[in-house]
């Protein structure tokens, strides 16, 4: 990817307020698409960037999903993957710390991970904060400063 976000503009971007619309709920309906199913939502924050968030779900193995919080680069049709929390369906291998893991995990984009040419979000660690892709759901929007509409809690989602 030609641009690069240094650690500081990531955390930025994800620290931004993220207000979600009264219908979001409705919006993320996963639909079929190449082997998977997926449903996405565009936001834009408080401080005018614009976020695509991203649902996906394995057909067949529920514990292979992406919860995917991105942000448009301004000016090109490019997405630049900030947040990602992922299921246990695959080893992850965190190359620069030279350590492998199998279980719920969390992608982070980083500059060192950039700098080594690899997918800005190529860093991942280990969870145990949910088990699900429900829980992996209110896991970003708690990380990632997503405000629910008034009087809407993720009560619904808890495993």
């Amino acid at each position: 990817m030609a641009i690069t976000f240094t650690d500081s503009q990531i955390s930025d971007l994800i620290q931004e307020r993220k207000q979600l619309p009264e219908s979001w709920r409705d919006r993320f309906h996963l639909r079929p698409k190449r082997g998977h199913q997926e449903a996405a939502l565009d936001l834009i924050g408080d401080a005018g960037s614009h976020f695509h968030l991203i649902v996906r779900q394995n057909r067949i193995n529920v514990l292979d999903f992406s919860i995917i919080l991105a942000v448009r680069i301004p000016q090109t049709n490019q997405l630049f993957r900030l947040r990602r929390c992922n299921g246990r369906s695959h080893e992850h291998n965190n190359q620069i710390e030279n350590e492998r893991f199998l279980g719920f995990h969390i992608h982070m984009a980083t500059m060192r991970y950039q700098h080594l040419g690899a997918k800005e979000d190529t860093y991942a660690a280990l969870t145990d904060r949910y088990s699900s892709r429900e829980g992996a759901i209110e896991c970003l929007f708690e990380d990632c400063n997503f405000v629910l509409p008034p009087n809407e809690q993720l009560s619904l989602f808890q495993e």
